[in-house]
């Protein structure tokens, strides 16, 4: 394998993106293995448990070592800086960490015969500003949805932090962050709402239910211009569609009710 992709623990309510991302690498001819939830967890969940959280990281690190894969494509930015931050620096690896859009990106020639079918539309792109001192993301997805035909790219007034999920423990932050993205997708007459991580994607596809807009992420928008299925179960379920059983039972009851339940039960944003 040309390396690993590193979709990590939370990524697992959008199996799509996951698929979808390794077909676009295989598409661009890199041989990858995907790799994520609890066996290969970051351990940022068990922070407040030193020794739990130092365990699971090295135990992710062992992991990665054996596979000899010379590169580890991460997803979550959360996990990307665990690696550079504490968990490369205490268990000695035999492979370099990029994120997934610094792959990508950097075949995005061999990407753009592959986009021939054209998405029109007027996208504004959902930025933050802390992972990209690290990686510029945001640069380089609006690279890449700039390879699609009949798209128009319009950047959003980048947000604090890396991702959504941080605005959680703030009352009322969440919201007026969304209402301000509608306020300025609004201003510039854009139509999709492009997400670039999960927790972004997450917490914006139920905006669908009270607006006029669509919601979808960098990935959904390359696999549409080249043809692919692309639908999004998690923004079905999200906007008032029935889970099947069988994706319940994939997660676990327990799992499921405790974490994925509670999710689909929010309010939209009105």
């Amino acid at each position: 394998m040309d390396l690993t992709f590193w979709f990590g623990c939370n990524m697992t309510r959008h199996g799509e993106i996951v698929r979808l991302t390794m077909r676009l690498l295989e598409a661009v001819g890199i041989s990858a293995e995907a790799s994520g939830g609890t066996a290969t967890c970051c351990g940022s969940p068990k922070e407040p448990n030193a020794t739990t959280n130092a365990g699971m990281a090295a135990r992710t690190v062992a992991a990665f070592n054996s596979r000899a894969t010379p590169q580890v494509a991460t997803w979550c930015p959360s996990c990307h800086m665990n690696m550079q931050d504490f968990m490369a620096p205490a268990t000695p690896t035999n492979f370099e960490t990029l994120h997934i859009t610094e792959v990508l990106h950097a075949k995005r020639n061999l990407l753009r015969p592959l986009l021939t079918h054209a998405v029109p539309s007027r996208v504004l792109l959902h930025r933050h500003i802390g992972f990209d001192g690290r990686v510029p993301v945001n640069r380089m997805v609006a690279d890449l949805l700039a390879l699609i035909p009949g798209i128009t790219v319009l950047e959003q007034a980048p947000l604090p932090g890396h991702m959504c999920f941080g605005f959680q423990s703030i009352p009322g932050a969440l919201a007026k962050a969304q209402r301000e993205t509608l306020d300025e997708m609004a201003a510039v007459q854009a139509d999709t709402l492009c997400t670039i991580f999960h927790s972004c994607h997450r917490e914006g596809v139920n905006l669908e239910r009270n607006h006029p807009i669509q919601v979808k992420n960098w990935v959904h928008l390359l696999a549409e211009a080249a043809g692919w299925d692309h639908h999004d179960d998690y923004k079905t379920w999200r906007n008032g569609g029935a889970v099947p059983e069988a994706a319940q039972q994939a997660a676990g009851d327990a799992v499921f009710e405790k974490l994925v339940a509670p999710e689909l039960a929010k309010a939209p944003l009105a």
